[in-house]
């Protein structure tokens, strides 16, 4: 599994961003996807994840309603759709690959490079 994210940029307040990563490995499939995020002077946060057959999301409650996890086993991508975007989104995001059904920091064995949001009020 080796995961390039993309698609960060800086937004405006109540603004859409959509980010993509890719699996440029052959196991994509067998994993959980994962989004996370950490902003300045804070701790990783849990922000979405998708089952490995997309059956299943999950989302944190600061996002929820807002973002959507989506991916496409065919093309090893994963998509984390972000409308209504607030300045407290402003993070580095990371999406990951876990075995577990609902990944989390512990069980995400694989992690992607990250990609700056920035959010402007």
């Amino acid at each position: 599994v080796q995961l390039q994210a993309s698609g960060g940029g800086l937004v405006q307040a109540g603004g859409s961003l959509r980010l993509s990563c890719v699996d440029s490995g052959r196991t994509f499939s067998r994993y959980a996807m994962g989004w996370f995020r950490q902003a300045p002077g804070k701790e990783r946060e849990f922000v979405a994840s998708i089952s490995w057959d997309g059956g299943s999301t999950y989302y944190a409650n600061s996002v929820k309603g807002r973002f959507a996890i989506s991916r496409d086993n065919a093309k090893n991508t994963i998509v984390l759709q972000m409308h209504s975007l607030k300045p407290e989104d402003t993070a580095v995001y990371y999406c990951t690959a876990s075995t577990s059904p609902v990944p989390t920091i512990e069980s995400s064995h694989y992690w992607g490079q990250g990609t700056q949001v920035t959010v402007s009020s």
